[in-house]
């Protein structure tokens, strides 16, 4: 998803599409749990008690699984022009990075890996990857519209 303020100039955010509170996953987490740890204490009950490490181990990666998820729920790009500068903003697990550009040194690449599309910009020796939380057709349109603001700069 991206979002665009009003002002004039450009400032576009980017975000991973969460469509679950970090509550409602902490209650899947907590019932996947509870569901595993009740089929295994029955198996131990009836003789079958090497389940109960697997389980263990199960429960383990479960919740390992969910915290590295949660972790990248609030991640974001921000990019944004004005004042002759082009800034890009990257929050990736709660490590934020922050970079300025040149506009008249800047360039726009776009690499095509198999599929998928990948924008890149690059300054006097920098290059950073821009619209990572973006599809491929989004990509395309952000392309599009950065060049179109950089022309007018």
């Amino acid at each position: 998803m991206y979002t665009a303020a009003s002002e004039p100039g450009l400032d576009l955010t980017f975000k991973r599409n969460c469509s679950i509170s970090p509550q409602d996953l902490l209650c899947v987490l907590v019932f996947a749990m509870c569901v595993s740890l009740g089929i295994a204490v029955v198996f131990a009950y009836f003789g079958a008690w090497p389940v109960l490490p697997f389980a263990g181990i199960e429960m383990l990666a479960l919740a390992t699984a969910f915290y590295l998820n949660g972790r990248h729920a609030a991640d974001y790009e921000r990019v944004a022009l004005a004042e002759g500068r082009l800034l890009v903003e990257a929050s990736d697990a709660g490590r934020i990075e922050r970079h300025e550009f040149d506009p008249q040194w800047l360039r726009l690449d776009e690499r095509h890996l198999g599929r998928e599309l990948h924008l890149m910009l690059r300054s006097r020796g920098n290059e950073i990857e821009i619209g990572r939380h973006l599809d491929a057709e989004r990509r395309a349109s952000l392309a599009a519209r950065l060049r179109c603001s950089l022309a007018k700069r």
